[in-house]
Parts: C-alpha cells; sequence; structure tokens
C-alpha cells in the first residue's frame, strides 16, 4: 500500500481469481480459517456469513475482549483503556483467550479466527497451536481502500444489547438510532471514533499487515480478496470458493 498526498491510501489490486469456477471436495482436516484485514474491512461480516454455511463458530478476539470489560472481569479492566484509545492489547493476554477458546469443544471441528493474530508474536504462537492440532489453515485477506475504511466506520453504529452492526449509510436501521431487533439505542463504539480509527489503521499496517508476507512464507494457502465495492454477499461468495480450493 501506498500513502498518496492529503491523506489518501492507494491499495494495489488483488490478483485475478476465476470464482466461476466449481468448488473441489473440501479437505478432511479440520479447517483453521483466519480473517484479516484492517478495521472496518469486514471481517465480522464476514464471519458470520461463513458460520452459517460452514457450522463452524466464529472466534473473534475483540469480542471476547470486549465482553471482559462488560462483565467486569480482570483481563476486562486492565486492557480497557487501551482498547478505547484503539492501542493493541499485549501479545500473552490475547494468546491466553485464544488457547482456551480453541480448546473448547465446539472449535474440534474447525474454527473462524477474526481480528487474530495481529503481531508476529501472535502468529508464531497460532501457527504453534495449529501444528499440534493438525488443522488445514486459509487465510484470507480482505483489502480495502483506508478510504473507505474511514467512510465505513465513522457512520457505523453497534446495538448494546444484541451486537448487530449498522450503518447510517449502507445498513441503516427501520427507525434512525434504533435497532431492529432489540427496540435498543444504537451507539458508537469507542474505537469507532476517526481519531481512534486512524490510530488503528496505523498499527495494522504497521504491525498486522506484515503478517501476510509472514504466512507466504510459511507456505499457507493466502488470498487476497477486493472488498471495497462489492455487496457483502458478493465478497462471501469469492471466499466459499477460495476456501475450497485444493
Amino acid at each position: 500500500m501506498q500513502k498518496e498526498s492529503q491523506g489518501a491510501y492507494r491499495v494495489a489490486a488483488p490478483a485475478s481469481v476465476d470464482y466461476n469456477q466449481a468448488p473441489p471436495p473440501p479437505t478432511h482436516l479440520p479447517l483453521a480459517l483466519i480473517l484479516f484485514g484492517p478495521p472496518g474491512s469486514g471481517k465480522g461480516t464476514q464471519s458470520k456469513l461463513l458460520v452459517k454455511t460452514l457450522g463452524i463458530p466464529q472466534i473473534s478476539t475483540g469480542d471476547m475482549l470486549r465482553d471482559h470489560v462488560r462483565r467486569g472481569l480482570a483481563v476486562g479492566t486492565k486492557v480497557e483503556a487501551k482498547m478505547k484509545a484503539g492501542i493493541l492489547v499485549k501479545d500473552e493476554v490475547v494468546n491466553r483467550l485464544v488457547e482456551e477458546r480453541l480448546a473448547a469443544p465446539d472449535a474440534a471441528r474447525g474454527f473462524i479466527l477474526d481480528g487474530y493474530p495481529r503481531t508476529r508474536a501472535q502468529a508464531e504462537t497460532l501457527c504453534g497451536m495449529l501444528a499440534a492440532k493438525g488443522r488445514d489453515t486459509v487465510v484470507i485477506h480482505l483489502v480495502v481502500d483506508y478510504n473507505v475504511i474511514i467512510a465505513r466506520l465513522t457512520g457505523r453504529r453497534v446495538c448494546p444489547v444484541c451486537g448487530t452492526l449498522y450503518n447510517e449509510t449502507s445498513k441503516p436501521p427501520k427507525v434512525p438510532g434504533v435497532c431492529d431487533l432489540e427496540g435498543a439505542a444504537l451507539i458508537v463504539r469507542d474505537d469507532d471514533r476517526e481519531e481512534v480509527i486512524r490510530q488503528r489503521l496505523e498499527a495494522y499496517e504497521s504491525q498486522t499487515r506484515p503478517l501476510i508476507d509472514y504466512f507466504r512464507e510459511k507456505g499457507k494457502r493466502l488470498y487476497d480478496v477486493d472488498a471495497s465495492q462489492e455487496t457483502p454477499e458478493a465478497v462471501f461468495r469469492k471466499i466459499e470458493v477460495l476456501i475450497r480450493k485444493p
């Protein structure tokens, strides 16, 4: 990615893939699907679509950490200030949460990792865990222009009860400011404020984006998917074809 004048970013187009080909049968090994992409690239949305199709759980470190904060647990108390400021939580804290979650019975058939790993140390720990468990690892890199991301996230609203995400422009609720499902007043997450978004993007660019090269060096199957303009459903269809490639 190259930065242009006036804060704009240019992202290289992902390699062309034939998404119309018939997908081959999936591997017999349980799937470890890692969704990569900057904040606001659609990882959470794609995870939920994939959960319905694959029948395996979504594991979001962000959701787990926010749950610890809401419940006032020890981990939440330690990381709350960092999360509000858009600062990455310490590797050992996140690694421990993921290791415990992967040991749960519902993850035995496979899982979808959303927002993890974010650093080289986390990636190395994850590769060790996956090697020990025996998993077919696929990495999906969602490519989105950073200016599109800022526009998405500053308009994002979330239900504090059920966690449903809305967007004032692309996915508004039926009644402005009110969740369609719960009737609760929608809120803006602290980490969706523009100044925090820019800090999160800088952290992603310096610490997380280099992991793309790390996974390639490790020989993991890794695919770039353009997620800037198409609907979530169209992006999902691309991902579904890719994860079934031999």
